[in-house]
């Protein structure tokens, strides 16, 4: 664990975040009282997606295709 100033955590913010996701707890002081623990987080396990699983579930109509009401294009491009 090392400790710095609240001035230093933010001039090398970025540094600090590398090393805490490599394990190392950094902590934060105000006038060397800690008021933060900077520290890294466990990566959150993916799921891994099958391409295609919704296939055939769903239905757009053909009037979704269809041009808009012109009012609501009017809307569209800034005329209203």
């Amino acid at each position: 664990m090392i400790k710095v100033n609240v001035h230093d955590a933010k001039t090398h913010f970025s540094e600090y975040v590398k090393r805490a996701m490599k394990g190392e707890t950094i902590l934060v002081c105000k006038r060397n009282l800690p008021v933060a623990e900077l520290r890294g987080l466990q990566p959150e396990a993916r799921k891994t997606r099958r391409l295609g699983f919704y296939k055939g579930k769903t239905h757009i109509p053909p009037e979704f295709w269809d041009p808009l009401p012109q009012e609501f294009q009017d809307y569209f491009d800034g005329k209203k």
